[in-house]
């Protein structure tokens, strides 16, 4: 009966030793994953006077569509740092800082099954209204501009303060992922595959494509989101192109891959994901995340259409845009 205590004992130990390991170590995972997310209080920085926020429609009140599941707006940058080991080598460049040439104004729905992604080009000129800076100091308006400078010049509350300008649109959250960190999250996945209608062969974005159905890894989904040089016209236009066939790739990867059965790479996704975000202070952590993508978890890739934001040719300049009007005023009035 002793031996059979201690045994028992002993059991109990070990079994007591694990459990503790597992909920120090599940205690390190969601601190090393909640600890990834860089957080911008951009609502504190741009005060009241920004347009008002987004309501459900008549067909879905309030009282139909619970709260955390009415219509929103994020404005979704990619950062292209150009400095920076991981940078250099996935080809960023090799001068200081990072650039905005990814923009997207991502429109969920009230009820959140189905979502408008709209692409605003980097080459779009805009006014670029005063923006606070972290000193206390401000930046000065300025007309005839390039989109992407706002990010440039004052990061991500100017270039949130750009868009709501330029759209009359409240945009509720912000995120930034940053393009090294897009590349490992592919790669998490497993790749991504990409069908392209032309030849790719861009010594700027490390591409070279046969036009057809590709399966692609990391760098070279980098790759094709960088891409521009390599295509026919070389515009930003045929760049944003690719960039949306990208973005419906991931959201069809994500969707056919049952992460919740492979513990090991819903964690390397979770590190990829949140060690590459900048978001607002509304998601700023690994729970907020997780509502947010818990709120979207029934939208499927097939409800989420990809548009460009209307615009011509800049009468000052052959290389630049401008939003072509009425059309760009009232694709942005569509999602108010």
């Amino acid at each position: 009966m002793v031996g059979r205590a201690r045994v028992l004992k002993a059991a109990g130990l070990t079994l007591a030793g694990a459990l503790l390991l597992g909920v120090a170590a599940a205690g390190w995972v969601y601190w090393h994953l909640n600890d990834n997310i860089t957080g911008v209080d951009i609502n504190s920085a741009l005060g009241d006077d920004r347009p008002a926020r987004a309501t459900p429609t008549p067909s879905a009140s309030a009282s139909a569509v619970p709260q955390d599941t009415g219509p929103l707006n994020i404005l979704v940058l990619g950062s292209d740092s150009r400095s920076g080991a991981a940078n250099e080598e996935l080809g960023g460049g090799d001068s200081e800082g990072a650039r905005s040439d990814t923009a997207m104004v991502v429109h969920l729905d009230a009820g959140r099954t189905s979502a408008t992604v709209v692409s605003i080009p980097r080459d779009t000129l805009v006014t670029r209204p005063s923006c606070p800076l972290d000193d206390g100091g401000s930046t000065s308006e300025a007309y005839q501009v390039m989109f992407n400078t706002a990010y440039a010049v004052g990061g991500p509350v100017c270039a949130v303060k750009t868009v709501e300008a330029m759209t009359n649109v409240r945009m509720d959250h912000y995120i930034e992922i940053d393009f090294a960190g897009f590349a490992k999250l592919v790669d998490a996945l497993g790749g991504v595959t990409v069908t392209t209608d032309e030849d790719i062969d861009d010594d700027q974005s490390h591409l070279t494509l046969k036009a057809g159905t590709h399966h692609l890894d990391g760098t070279q989904a980098l790759g094709l989101a960088r891409t521009r040089h390599g295509l026919a016209d070389g515009s930003d236009l045929a760049r944003i192109e690719l960039q949306q066939k990208l973005v419906k790739a991931l959201l069809e990867q994500i969707s056919d891959t049952d992460l919740l059965t492979d513990p090991a790479q819903l964690y390397d996704v979770a590190d990829a994901v949140t060690g590459s975000l900048t978001t607002d202070t509304g998601l700023d952590s690994l729970s907020e995340l997780m509502s947010l993508g818990q709120s979207i978890g029934g939208l499927a890739a097939d409800e989420v259409k990809t548009v460009t934001m209307p615009v011509v040719q800049a009468p000052s300049d052959a290389n630049r845009v401008v939003a072509d009007e009425p059309d760009a005023s009232e694709l942005w009035e569509s999602l108010r």
